[in-house]
């Protein structure tokens, strides 16, 4: 089974070859590495400011992620949440696994509520952010420090008790 761990820049060319190709060619978004700049430098982007980032590892190999920033005042938002086609499922778990892993730190560190951004076509990801009690909420809802991405048009909250 994957094991999960917080990780850094030594794992992003790893990130990068796992993320692009689910955008783009399953999905169809329109997003390039140069519009993910954050990706090339993990630890500056995420770590250094409060966040974190893990990826599911199975013999070192990425295989999922998921990312958190850290946007002050008990808030944090959550970035790359992907996981390999062959490890999608309750068979392995690994984005339930994911998330439970970034709320333990939410509540660690002091972050309260949750927001993230995702794009209308993912609804296998929208289904589970449902599932796991995120409520949809408005863009102009967002707090003024969320960092929009272009793709994103459905967006999410969950606050951590």
């Amino acid at each position: 089974m994957p094991q999960i761990e917080p990780v850094g820049n030594l794992y992003s060319q790893q990130i990068v070859d796992l993320i692009i190709p689910i955008q783009q060619i399953e999905f169809g978004v329109p997003i390039t590495l140069e519009d993910q700049p954050d990706l090339m430098d993990i630890e500056n982007n995420y770590q250094a400011t409060g966040g974190n980032f893990w990826a599911a590892l199975q013999d070192g190999k990425v295989v999922g992620t998921i990312a958190l920033i850290s946007i002050g005042d008990g808030k944090g938002v959550i970035r790359k949440m992907f996981v390999s086609k062959d490890f999608r499922g309750k068979e392995f778990g690994i984005a339930q696994k994911l998330l439970i892993g970034l709320i333990d730190f939410c509540k660690k560190n002091g972050i309260t509520d949750l927001y993230l951004g995702t794009v209308d076509i993912l609804k296998a990801a929208i289904r589970f952010y449902e599932k796991n009690g995120f409520l949809s909420l408005e863009k102009k809802d967002l707090p003024s420090s969320f960092p929009i991405m272009s793709a994103d048009n459905v967006f999410y909250h969950l606050e951590i008790k």
